[in-house]
């Protein structure tokens, strides 16, 4: 899924309407284009408008949220402005809810409950920071958790974010001694795939920028990039 065409060929498209597209981004893959020149899911999905809709000029595509790039999972891309500012407003005022599996090493007890905590992003690290007092430029993170089942030595965890830090699963679950398979950056002492930990969005609702009625998308666990073939 590394290369160009591939990736836009390949996208898998689970929405799509005159305002919105929803995909599904598969682990390894950018949400949007950095220094390192790899192709993104963002230009594969104006790419993948591009042909099918034949255009001659700009694509217009307004990115509203993101996900890691070893994170899997869904997300929903804006096709028009007014579609990008009124997606926006709801990602920062959280009313864009998401929820995400994953699967860590350690049980977590009790097996459900919300952390709260307090982040920073160092930048040179590009590594989260966990704190359990509110500081000066700390950012709030909350999220609340379900373990759902054990599989062998694994736990499937269900969460759902609060807050949209960065990094806030990962270094959440980590700090309270649960780190998510493959996550070495967060202390996983574990391989998974290559380039990939874990972890994927596995469900998506907001208000629908037009329409103003609630939308929501969800992947099936047999539809999920995590569960079978992993443990």
């Amino acid at each position: 899924m590394g290369s160009s065409s591939t990736l836009s060929e390949n996208l898998r498209v689970v929405f799509e309407d005159t305002q919105i597209i929803v995909v599904f981004k598969p682990h390894r893959v950018l949400t949007q284009g950095d220094a390192s020149g790899d192709f993104s899911l963002f230009e594969a999905v104006k790419s993948w408008i591009k042909h099918k809709y034949e255009k001659t000029g700009n694509v217009y595509l307004g990115l509203v949220h993101r996900l890691d790039r070893p994170t899997a999972g869904l997300m929903v891309f804006a096709k028009t402005s007014k579609a990008a500012s009124r997606l926006s407003e709801q990602v920062r005022g959280h009313g864009m809810r998401k929820r995400y599996r994953a699967w860590v090493s350690n049980e977590i007890r009790p097996n459900e409950g919300t952390l709260v905590h307090y982040l920073t992003f160092n930048e040179k690290e590009k590594k989260t920071r966990v704190y359990t007092e509110p500081a000066d430029k700390r950012q709030k993170a909350i999220l609340s958790y379900q373990v759902k089942r054990k599989e062998n030595r694994h736990y499937l965890v269900e969460v759902e974010l609060v807050t949209g830090r960065k990094h806030q699963i990962r270094a959440q679950l980590s700090t309270i001694g649960a780190p998510i398979v493959g996550d070495k950056k967060y202390g996983s002492s574990e391989d998974y795939q290559k380039g990939a930990i874990a972890l994927e969005s596995y469900y998506l609702s907001f208000l629908h920028p037009t329409k103003r009625e609630m939308v929501e998308f969800t992947l099936s666990e047999d539809e999920s990039a995590i569960i079978g073939g992993f443990v």
